[in-house]
């Protein structure tokens, strides 16, 4: 198996294996998967940096065992940032690994880390997500189409409370919606407020979204997970890859991309592979970055708002 060293700007590297194939299908290599990684870095360190990450690792490739790794490994190099984060699971400090710039970025690619999953919350405030995000997960024979309809009247909901939203695909079956907030707030508020929301589309349209946990409900509708809005949860990261049978992206889109797959019909309009990702990020710069900067204020349910929500949930349309 092909080994090299390597300088990625002022560290030195060791990367090994690079011709083991960690996607069968379509002989995509690790060599390739840290390529991929290191030319989209530009794009996805910003949404790493500063916080708790949890790598979801195949290091036999997609097709065997994986496993998750919230402690950042003991042969980590001296250099790479870590977060101290208490765990109630564990009765114990578990120390994550950060990747705050592009040699964490391929230290954690050798690892064959295909899948990224980082906090909402900065490392320095874990009490304090920096934007709501709503998981819509198709049960089948729902799909991504199912999934744009669902984001667009989320869109259409929230955008009347003052609220931007920013879609991006799962990488996988769903989509997620992020509502960028950088303002201060804390984890029961944005888990709150999403339910509030999940539960009112489900009032609204029953035959479409769905939002109790159980599985048996799932059958052809979405289910809007808001219960990600938690200090212990984490998302797949934006340019972040997939584990499937092809090297998928979470790839972020724009709005007009969501109207259409859902006018059209088609779940292959929003799918991503790691050379289209880098194309789309070439071509479009990172249609997420907004999602690490725009500060907006959570509407507050105890009040006024909680009407408000239900008012322009009755004017939602499909």
């Amino acid at each position: 198996m092909r080994s090299t060293e390597v300088t990625v700007g002022r560290r030195r590297l060791k990367l090994t294996n690079l011709d083991k194939v960690l996607y069968p299908a379509v002989g995509f290599t690790k060599g390739q998967v840290i390529d991929y990684f290191a030319r989209i870095a530009p794009a996805l360190v910003p949404h790493l940096r500063n916080r708790p990450l949890t790598l979801k690792r195949y290091p036999e490739g997609v097709q065997s065992e994986h496993f998750y790794e919230k402690n950042c490994p003991s042969f980590r190099p001296s250099w790479l940032a870590t977060a101290k984060v208490w765990s109630e699971g564990n009765q114990r400090t578990m120390r994550y690994c950060m990747v705050n710039e592009l040699a964490s970025l391929v230290w954690v690619a050798n690892l064959a880390s295909l899948e990224l999953h980082p906090s909402l919350s900065l490392a320095r405030q874990l009490d304090r997500p920096t934007a709501l995000v709503f998981d819509l997960d198709p049960g089948a024979p729902a799909n991504l189409v199912h999934c744009c309809g669902v984001a667009l009247l989320l869109r259409q909901l929230l955008s009347r409370l003052g609220l931007e939203l920013f879609p991006k695909t799962s990488g996988s079956k769903g989509m997620q919606v992020y509502a960028p907030l950088n303002v201060p707030v804390s984890y029961p508020q944005t888990k709150s407020f999403a339910r509030a929301v999940a539960e009112l589309l489900e009032q609204r349209h029953p035959d479409l979204v769905v939002s109790q946990m159980k599985k048996a409900l799932r059958p052809g509708k979405i289910f809007v997970d808001w219960s990600q809005n938690d200090r212990h949860k984490t998302t797949v990261a934006v340019w972040s890859l997939r584990a499937l049978e092809r090297p998928t992206v979470s790839t972020p889109v724009t709005w007009k991309e969501v109207e259409r797959c859902a006018r059209k019909g088609d779940p292959s309009l929003l799918v991503f592979d790691s050379a289209q990702a880098l194309a789309r990020f070439e071509s479009q710069g990172d249609l997420f970055a907004p999602v690490l900067t725009l500060k907006q204020h959570l509407p507050d349910l105890t009040g006024g708002d909680r009407g408000a929500l239900r008012h322009h949930g009755d004017s939602a349309g499909p």
